[in-house]
């Protein structure tokens, strides 16, 4: 296990170089998938270009991180596979996590105060309901380019890794 986590943490220059690289993937397929559906004719163009592009950037170190631990001493299909689900889950999860954030900023005006037992319960139903959103129509942004990339990302990190 200890070997494991070990090779797990992944040199700094993966991740400074890396993050940057799939955030810009993700932006990519984002604003692709938004051109070939309607021209970039949004008023939120701006807001989802930072949406994708941050949930890429933040998911990158864990999605390396787990996808290392898994992959540490496997044949290449399994590192593919671990990169790949890594990938995905970090993206996706970082992504919906980041506009539930920006959802529930949006709506704390309407609030109860902080700490109360509305307001948690609020706080939750908020979230979910924000997740569940993206799910339904956020992901979409993903496909067809996002997919390209995850394949590529993740099969040049199989191969990278030993």
């Amino acid at each position: 296990m200890g070997d494991r986590l070990r090779a797990a943490y992944p040199p700094y220059s993966a991740v400074l170089i890396g993050a940057p690289l799939w955030a810009l993937q993700m932006l990519a397929a984002a604003m692709s998938t938004l051109y070939l559906r309607n021209g970039l004719e949004t008023s939120h163009l701006s807001d989802l270009a930072i949406l994708y592009f941050a949930g890429g950037l933040l998911a990158w170190p864990f999605a390396l991180m787990l996808g290392r631990f898994f992959a540490h001493k496997r044949r290449i299909e399994t590192r593919f596979a671990a990169f790949f689900v890594a990938l995905a889950a970090c993206t996706i999860l970082m992504t919906a996590f980041l506009f539930a954030m920006d959802y529930r900023v949006f709506y704390s005006r309407w609030h109860a105060p902080g700490g109360s037992v509305i307001w948690f319960f609020q706080l939750i139903f908020t979230g979910a309901s924000s997740v569940y959103q993206f799910m339904v129509l956020g992901l979409r942004l993903f496909v067809p380019l996002g997919l390209v990339c995850l394949l590529a990302t993740s099969f040049a990190l199989a191969k990278r890794m030993r």
